[in-house]
């Protein structure tokens, strides 16, 4: 029972690493102005390189910037090495400064609004009298020979397999299928139904497509964040996002919920079980529990 704790504990930890670092990660795409396909690489590098490493081996600071340098590499976004570690540094600085003031804060009965983005690493790099740390001193040396290193270890650790094939596009074949087709409607008796009443049939279509694109882009997003895709192909985890997204969305098959699972290309109904029951977990962790969670989504499924 003991170990079985320790496990589970230790699961817990590892994800919440994993949720806490790929904020940090999204955070310095955006200062960066990467792609979101660079982003999105950068993070399965990263999921990967701790697939085969554990996270008391490399620092996570460090793995994060070697992802995303390399990641920017292969989706043809390159940034300078120097930059990519500046804003880094820069940003990890900042999120610790604020940390330490949220943890004051809240011990002088303040509300505690921790850093979303910091990746509480071991190692924070020291910094100037500007909250940046010099260039050209011996410290920015030293870190930026580890990025190296870790980029060729990144390369060695995942065979040299650069290719990343994202949900997104599946997503995409997924939701035209559905629209174009007419296959969906939202529920009767729905909110959504009841503001659409007065739409055509065009607007109609192109209000259901524009909900079960942007939430299913979302849920693809937040699929980042975890292992999934460790465990699953992109295929797998797009098919998942829609249905979640339809779930969320209040929409349903044209001819009633029956026709789920051959609607969805009849998947695996454990993988997709598991990939809802995952995105929900990850939801909950970055929402604090507020979640409204389908409790029936296993049955749900099942009787599909």
């Amino acid at each position: 029972l003991v170990e079985e704790l320790e496990h589970v504990l230790a699961a817990e930890e590892e994800a919440d690493r994993r949720l806490k670092t790929c904020r940090f990660m999204e955070e310095a795409s955006r200062r960066l102005k990467l792609p979101q396909v660079a982003k999105a690489t950068a993070m399965v590098f990263f999921h990967r390189f701790y697939a085969k490493h554990s996270f008391q081996e490399h620092d996570r600071f460090e793995v994060a910037v070697a992802s995303l340098v390399l990641a920017a590499k292969v989706e043809e976004s390159p940034k300078k090495l120097d930059k990519v570690i500046l804003e880094c540094v820069n940003l990890k600085n900042s999120s610790s400064q604020s940390g330490r003031l949220s943890a004051q804060q809240h011990q002088k009965g303040g509300s505690k609004s921790p850093s979303p983005i910091s990746p509480h690493s071991s190692s924070v790099p020291s910094s100037n009298a500007d909250g940046g740390i010099d260039p050209k001193g011996e410290e920015f040396a030293k870190l930026k020979e580890r990025i190296l290193l870790l980029e060729r270890i990144h390369l060695h650790t995942i065979g040299f397999d650069l290719f990343i094939e994202h949900p997104y596009k599946f997503i995409v074949e997924h939701v035209k299928a559905l629209t174009i087709g007419r296959k969906v409607t939202y529920k009767p008796n729905s909110t959504a139904f009841a503001t659409t009443k007065n739409l055509s049939s065009t607007q109609l279509v192109s209000k259901m497509g524009n909900d079960m694109m942007q939430y299913s882009v979302n849920f693809a997003n937040d699929a980042l964040y975890t292992s999934l895709c460790l465990q699953f192909g992109p295929q797998s985890i797009a098919t998942a996002c829609l249905f979640m997204a339809c779930y969320f969305t209040d929409i349903q098959p044209i001819n009633g919920p029956d026709d789920w699972m051959e609607l969805l290309g009849h998947p695996n109904l454990e993988i997709l079980v598991s990939i809802c029951d995952q995105l929900l977990d990850s939801l909950d962790r970055k929402k604090g529990g507020h979640v409204d969670r389908p409790s029936n989504l296993r049955t749900m499924l099942e009787e599909r």
